[in-house]
Parts: C-alpha cells; structure tokens; sequence
C-alpha cells in the first residue's frame, strides 16, 4: 500500500508514530505538507498538485488536520476523495466533528448521550438557556476551541452573562453546557479504529482545574471500557462518519456523555498510558479497507433519474407487519431494502425472508415515485415544558407548543 499522511507537523510523535508503523509492516508512505498542494480543476478528471508536481497515485490517504487550515484541508480531502483514494475520516466527517455545534446536533438525533446543551445568540436568551440545561454552574465553549483553549466554567448566572457577552462582542460562537459535577476533572478518551474500541484511557486534571486535557497539564492511567462505553464511542465515530477516532465522554450517572469526537486524535498520551501500538492499528485498518474509498452516494445517485434513496417506517399495526420482505410488495415496486434498523440494531442486507415488525426502520433505494407513498408524513414534535424567566428573575414552567412544518 502507498500511504500518504497529511500532516503540517512531521515531526510530531503522532504523525513519527504513524509513518514508523507504515514501514513496519513494509508499506511505502509519504507525510504531505497540506498547505502545499494545488488543487487542479483544469483538465479532464479531478487532480491535484503537490509542490508545483503532479501528485502521483497513492492508495490512501490519513489526514491530520490541524484545526487552524480546516477550510483548505478539507478542500484538499474532498478532492482526494474525488479521485478515489481511500480515507477513513471523510472531509464530510471532519467538518462536523469540528464544529462542536454542528457535531452536537448530530449526536442529538442519533440517541447518544450528551450533556444538555443550549446555543443562543441574543443576551435576553442566556438565562432561560442556562436553566434549560440545568442551571449553574454551566461550562461555556468556543465552537471550535482545540486542546481545552476557550472552555470556561462560570459558576453562577452573572459570570455566564459576562463572558459570554464578552466572547459574543469577540464575533465567538459559544455553546452552554451543563456541568456534570459526578464527573468534575475527569474524562475518558476511546481511540475508535473501524468498529471497535484499540485503546481507552482516563484522564485526571490536576488541583482544582476542571479540564482534564494533557495539554493542561492532565494525567493519564488505562482503562477497561465496559460494552455501554464500548459501544456509545463506536457509534459515536461513525455517526459523525469517522472510522479513526478519539471519543472524549463523561461518566455521568446514567451512563457515558460524549463530549467531542476529534477526527486527528493525538497518540503519545493514550500510547503512553496504555502501553498499545494504537499508531499500527491504524495502518491495519486502513492496509484492510483501502479497496473501499468513500464514495458520494448523492453524486452517483444524482445521474439515476427517477431513482434514490428513502427510509421507510413501519409503525405500529400496520398491515406489513409479520410481512416478510419478499411478500411486502417492494421488490415487484422495483424497491431494494439495503438495510433494517430495529431499534438499536442495524441490520445491512436482510434477508428477504426477514418478517418485518413494528418500529422498523428500511433503508432503500428504488423509483422515487413508488417509495413516495410509503415514506411516511413527518411527524410532529411534541410540546415541552420550557422555562421561562420572569421579569422579576422567579421562573416560571410554559407549554409551547411546538411550530408546525
């Protein structure tokens, strides 16, 4: 395999670690300064220059974007992926693991844990905001802060009120976050390789700083993940659309809160707590899945006119339930099921002679016009209570109803 790792820092441990494993097991690999490439958008077929030299083939590609190029490394993967070089973190990946916001949004919807988290952008809202993830204190965060910079615990209203006007007048998105107090200065880091858990470790802050980073100055011991944990950091990665991942989570009450996922995690603080080659467990990863490059199934699906790709429900009582999928109609509607997903499981490819039950989730790709009946209405969010503030600072709970499409 020809690999290519795009780093700017070539002599850091973790990019050191990466190429030492890539010549280990007698690959030839390469490290790409990012901001040397040239994007060529003048010929036939997309390409790429590096160093003023047409790039030659390699089979994959490793990106350790640094957040300080995103825009221009992921111009740079977005035209690897054009011309179909295998990457396991997808520019599609990267920018949403990069904007906590945008990756917190996502997460949401996906059943994950995280801690309940508001984005405001008017003063009047802070403080309906900061009850409505449970009140101070309150962690604020830059969206795009990097090794613990721009992460700030306000212990009451007032200090939340200043520093987020202060970072506001700064231009500076923030988000506001419940402070789980169970887990205060600790944290668990999961290095996430394809579908499984490589490496995990704890980190511990040092005297009463509440961040845990190594940055600033934390400690690092081992850790056994139990299946819950195993599980959230796996789902976690690839629900961002990562298949090398850090997973940072919390241990709250209830179980694992994922913090962040970071697509270029560092490997010297897990390698060391943990004694394991994380950096070659990559490199095998990648070396298995190179024949597999990421494919833009929107631009592929774009040229089969009249055909795409739907999620069909099947709820509760209705007639194709205890329906096999061969008796279900679809295949004579010229309609492919490519998945299930039944309640947490994801079933790819079922069997025809699956019987289908309530709740379940198909995947399918066929003619739009025979899927439009079968994709169901949107459904309506239910109304929840949401605090208010009252003029004279008391808070008050209100039912809003939720706005319509």
């Amino acid at each position: 395999m020809k690999l290519a790792i795009l780093s700017r820092s070539p002599r850091s441990y973790s990019t050191q670690r990466l190429r030492a494993a890539a010549l280990d097991r007698d690959h030839e690999v390469r490290v790409l300064d990012t901001l040397r490439f040239a994007i060529d958008l003048s010929g036939d077929e997309p390409d790429l220059m590096y160093r003023g030299r047409q790039l030659s083939h390699y089979d994959a590609v490793l990106p350790r974007v640094g957040a300080s190029i995103t825009f221009y490394g992921l111009a740079v993967m977005r035209q690897l992926e054009q011309m179909d070089v295998y990457t396991p973190n997808t520019s599609a990946g990267i920018a949403n693991s990069r904007d906590k916001l945008r990756a917190t949004q996502i997460l949401s919807r996906h059943s994950i844990g995280i801690p309940a988290t508001m984005f405001v952008r008017d003063r009047a809202d802070v403080l309906a905001a900061i009850e409505q993830v449970g009140g101070a204190p309150v962690v604020i965060k830059l969206l795009e802060g990097t090794q613990g910079i721009g992460v700030i615990l306000a212990p009451d209203n007032k200090v939340a009120e200043a520093v987020i006007e202060t970072l506001q007048s700064a231009r500076q998105n923030v988000l506001i976050q419940r402070f789980v107090e169970e887990s205060r200065g600790t944290d668990i880091r999961a290095l996430v390789v394809g579908d499984r858990v490589v490496g995990a470790m704890r980190r511990r802050a040092q005297g009463d700083e509440f961040r845990s980073n190594v940055h600033r100055g934390g400690t690092t011991e081992s850790v056994e993940l139990d299946d819950e944990y195993t599980a959230t950091a796996v789902k976690a990665a690839q629900i961002m659309g990562l298949r090398v991942a850090g997973v940072d989570m919390l241990e709250g009450r209830d179980g694992p809160l994922v913090m962040e996922v970071n697509s270029s995690p560092g490997l010297e603080g897990i390698e060391t707590a943990t004694g394991l080659d994380i950096a070659g467990a990559m490199v095998d990863y990648i070396a298995n899945q190179v024949a597999f490059p990421e494919l833009d199934i929107r631009q592929r699906l774009s040229v089969s006119t009249g055909y795409g790709v739907a999620e069909i429900h099947i709820p509760v009582g209705s007639p194709l339930v205890g329906v096999t999928i061969a008796d279900s109609g679809l295949l004579e509607r010229d309609i492919q099921v490519l998945t299930l997903t039944r309640g947490t499981t994801v079933i790819p490819n079922p069997r025809r002679t699956r019987a289908l039950e309530d709740e379940d989730r198909l995947l399918c790709f066929g003619r739009l016009e025979a899927m439009r009946d079968l994709v169901p209405a949107r459904r309506r969010r239910r109304a929840r209570p949401k605090v208010q503030p009252l003029p004279d600072g008391a808070l008050a709970e209100e039912l809003v109803e939720a706005e319509g499409p």
